[in-house]
């Protein structure tokens, strides 16, 4: 771990660049690679805009990204209240396993709650055992009750097709 501190701070639309290769380092580590298509033009366009889809905290050091946690706004008319999703959160290998994960969840956080969100949820990879236990000494417990499901691709077009009257 390096001495010096990264800097974490709210990503940039220049920074989507920088987002993408650390999403690509998800797809390696996950064997899902194959399965992202979007670009760098795609977050830049849809997380800097008039509407932005997601937000990002980006860690530097010495202006070099070595880590990124991508969110988004989330809902839940159980609680009555508004959170954050985690959609991706990675460390470069060199800044892992000094606590630098966890700072920069802390930070997520910190910004959840200063916008008025009371919790953060996420998914994590079924295999990713590291992962889990990382979020659990978070505090985050895994939510026995519910299942994820996706509906993309052809399956979404189809179904969006059948909403005309």
């Amino acid at each position: 771990m390096p001495t010096k501190s990264p800097h974490i701070r709210l990503a940039r639309k220049q920074d989507a660049n920088a987002l993408h290769a650390m999403a690509m380092e998800i797809g390696k580590a996950t064997g899902c690679a194959d399965k992202l298509v979007s670009t760098p033009d795609d977050l830049a366009r849809d997380g800097f805009g008039d509407a932005p889809a997601f937000e990002a905290m980006i860690a530097t050091q010495d202006e070099t990204p070595v880590a990124m946690c991508i969110f988004f706004p989330s809902y839940s008319t159980f609680r009555g209240r508004a959170g954050l999703y985690i959609q991706d959160l990675y460390v470069a290998p060199s800044h892992r396993g000094g606590g630098f994960a966890r700072h920069l969840v802390s930070v997520v956080a910190r910004h959840a709650q200063q916008t008025g969100k009371a919790y953060i949820r996420l998914s994590v990879d079924a295999e990713n055992m590291v992962g889990q236990r990382f979020y659990e000494k978070l505090g985050m417990r895994h939510a026995d009750d519910e299942k994820i499901y996706v509906l993309d691709g052809d399956a979404f077009d189809n179904l969006a097709k059948t909403s005309d009257p």
